[in-house]
Order: C-alpha cells, then sequence, then structure tokens
C-alpha cells in the first residue's frame, strides 16, 4: 500500500476524473471504488467512503447548476422524497452486507455497467423543458425515484446512468437532466453517509482527499456542460 501523501495524490486527481464524468453522464464511481479497494479499503469501508466525495462533488454541482438558472423545483420535489426514503432502505442493506458479499457484487455491476456502455449506451433524443408528469406517468416517475435511491444508498455506483435515464424519458434534455441528478444525488447521499459514519464504514482521510478531486471535477463538469451544450452532453454520455 503506497505512504499516505501518495494515498492522497491518487486520490484527488482520481476524484477529478470521476466527479467530471459523475457530473456529465455518470459512471465516476466505477472508477473511485475499485481504486480505493486497491489502496487497502474494505470493500464495505470503500463503498461507504465514497460517499464523502459524493456528497461535497455535489454540493458543488448543485450550487453551480442552480446560479445559472439550470434547477428545476418541481421536479426536484417529485424526485426527492422517494429518492431519500429508497435511499434509507439501500443503505440500511450496505451496511450489514459483508466484504465478500459486497465484493462480488461489485464484481458484477462493474463488468454490467461496461458491457452497458460499450453495447448499449444511452443516447436519448434532444429534448426541451418537458412539463411535469401527470396521473400514472407521475407516479411511474415517483416510483423510478424510489428505486434511484435503493440503488444509490447501496452502491452509488453508475446510478447516474439510471437517473438519466429516467428523466430524459420523462422529457427533460441532459443538461437540465444533469441539473436534476446531481441535487437529487446530494439529497440522499447526506442521508446514505450519516449512517455509514454511524456504522463506522468511512475512513475519512481518504474520503477527504477524494473529496477534494471530486469537487474540482464536479465544477468542471457543469462549466463543460454550459460551454459545450446538449450535443456535445450526448457525445459524452455515449
Amino acid at each position: 500500500m503506497p505512504d499516505a501523501i501518495t494515498t492522497s495524490l491518487i486520490l484527488f486527481f482520481v476524484g477529478i476524473i470521476a466527479g467530471t464524468l459523475n457530473v456529465i453522464a455518470g459512471g465516476g464511481s466505477l472508477l473511485t471504488l475499485p481504486v480505493m479497494i486497491f489502496l487497502g479499503l474494505p470493500p464495505t469501508v470503500a463503498n461507504g467512503t465514497n460517499r464523502v466525495a459524493i456528497l461535497v462533488q455535489n454540493i458543488g454541482a448543485t450550487w453551480s447548476f442552480s446560479r445559472r438558472g439550470l434547477g428545476s423545483r418541481g421536479w426536484l420535489l417529485l424526485a426527492i422524497p422517494p429518492a431519500m426514503l429508497g435511499a434509507l432502505l439501500g443503505t440500511f442493506v450496505a451496511v450489514r452486507i459483508g466484504d465478500l458479499e459486497f465484493q462480488r457484487i461489485l464484481a458484477v455491476i462493474l463488468v454490467g455497467a461496461a458491457a452497458w456502455m460499450l453495447w448499449h449506451p444511452a443516447v436519448p433524443p434532444a429534448q426541451g423543458d418537458a412539463e411535469l408528469p401527470t396521473g400514472t406517468r407521475r407516479w411511474g416517475f415517483i416510483a423510478a425515484f424510489f428505486g434511484v435511491g435503493v440503488y444509490g444508498g447501496f452502491i452509488q455506483a453508475g446510478v447516474g446512468f439510471v437517473i438519466l435515464a429516467v428523466t430524459t424519458a420523462a422529457g427533460l434534455n441532459l443538461i437540465r437532466s444533469n441539473a436534476l441528478k446531481v441535487a437529487v444525488v446530494l439529497a440522499f447521499t447526506s442521508i446514505a453517509l450519516a449512517l455509514f459514519t454511524f456504522s463506522g464504514k468511512v475512513d475519512w482521510s481518504m474520503g477527504l482527499a477524494l473529496a477534494a478531486g471530486n469537487f474540482l471535477g464536479g465544477l468542471a463538469g457543469v462549466h463543460l456542460q454550459v460551454l459545450k451544450g446538449h450535443k456535445w452532453v450526448r457525445g459524452v454520455v455515449t
């Protein structure tokens, strides 16, 4: 295992890459979790520690989207409550699972996510600002975000892709979808991190080193989206 300074530098630079990816599309945790395990953290502790970086990253990204006027209060009120409830359930399971079981699940998710990105990339149609869903579509949206919360609370890795699939199907373009995504993830990560901390599954020194990189990467991701536009973001998702 590298010394503390080398470990912090590795995590900082990995965090920049992961934070940028997370805000533009998703999948940064598919990089950070294996790196932390490689650096010596038990898998379940790596899962909890990763939430420190996700929380800090999305504080910066949510603020950056909001000051550009890209937030959407109505959509947030529809998505955040079920996602937070789902995260309680997902995190409850995550803090009780053993390291070996979690590592097996992570391995399956890593392979599945890689295959999905290579052979079935998400390229949603370019759409504008959609109206809030009503009727059965509204309940479907709420149920989908409860599922997002369960998955995000359990493992986080790849949850951005799931959120983008739900929001673009509901009619939001990718930039506004990403603005919604970072706010929702910020909300449910606060719950997940609290539970992981209470369960003693957070390494704060490694988490803060990773968080510093994720924060900068998150700001860069927002800037690139606003600068490059919807078409460019579609290419990055692909």
